[in-house]
């Protein structure tokens, strides 16, 4: 998919942000049901695998030329991706999915805060941050180790979110993400690697993990770098907060992770702030 052709389809970059998270998971949710039979870490290295092998057999980017300091942003880039899809894996272990992506969810907070330039941001940052706070749950279930997992994930999600804008923005976009995330397949191999006895003895395990990669790596993140293109990295990061509404959509109707009265306050909260800043982004200047 291009930049080009989701305009010609007239896709909102929050229409192409939504079917990212709803296909993001959608994996999360099948993973969940492999840790019985392998370690969380040895399925988020095979996630990575999966997906960064597939994106570059599709790009090819060894058919473009790279300067140094492009391969190292990419490099930056694709180990922010593997350790907050490892730290993600290990939270989800513990923690139900909806709450996992609420506690990580402070990383695009904080970029989102960093970036708002007019009231509207500022106001449906407010609604995104108490719609959060309530989909995380006053007393969350899971534990401790689960939570520190999710805000590790959190603070991979803001790099990820920075230098994935620098990426896109490079033209890098699809060649950039393949690469980035074999580099940050290397980077974590010694914790993934150790656990991936048991795939390598079940071919199904084995696809079944690699699938997960194509769900939730492959589309969701070809979707970030079309919609990253197109607008500025405080308005992306805001996007995010469709997240945990997915999480706690696809948590219900496909682990039984039913959501309390709260959270579904939480889920209009976060619906509000993403009409207040889709309002705000018809007043404010396209970033270069």
């Amino acid at each position: 998919m291009t930049t080009g052709r989701s305009r010609q389809l007239g896709w909102t970059p929050e229409a192409l942000f939504a079917v990212g998270a709803v296909s993001q998971y959608l994996g999360a949710s099948i993973a969940v049901h492999l840790f019985d039979r392998l370690d969380p870490a040895g399925v988020a290295w095979l996630r990575v695998l999966g997906a960064g092998v597939l994106v570059v057999a599709i790009r090819r980017p060894w058919r473009r030329r790279w300067a140094r300091g492009t391969f190292a942003w990419t490099a930056a880039f694709g180990i922010c991706l593997a350790l907050m899809n490892l730290c993600f894996y290990l939270a989800i272990d513990t923690l139900p999915l909806g709450n996992a992506v609420a506690f990580e969810f402070w990383g695009p907070i904080a970029v989102a805060a960093l970036g708002s330039r007019t009231r509207r941001s500022a106001l449906a940052l407010v609604f995104a941050v108490a719609g959060i706070a309530l989909l995380s749950g006053i007393a969350p279930s899971g534990s401790a180790s689960g939570v520190f997992f999710a805000v590790a994930a959190g603070g991979a999600w803001a790099g990820y979110i920075v230098l994935g804008h620098r990426v896109a923005r490079t033209g890098l976009a699809a060649d950039g993400l393949g690469v980035g995330m074999l580099i940050g397949l290397l980077a974590v191999a010694p914790f993934g690697v150790p656990h991936l006895g048991p795939a390598l003895v079940a071919p199904g395990l084995l696809l079944a993990a690699l699938a997960t990669g194509v769900l939730s790596n492959a589309v969701p993140y070809v979707l970030d770098q079309v919609v990253l293109q197109r607008v500025e990295v405080a308005r992306f990061a805001l996007l995010q907060s469709m997240l945990p509404v997915s999480a706690t959509v696809l948590g219900f109707l496909l682990l039984a992770q039913r959501p309390s009265g709260g959270e579904l306050v939480g889920i209009g909260l976060v619906v509000v702030a993403l009409a207040l800043r889709g309002r705000a982004a018809a007043t404010e200047p396209v970033a270069p």
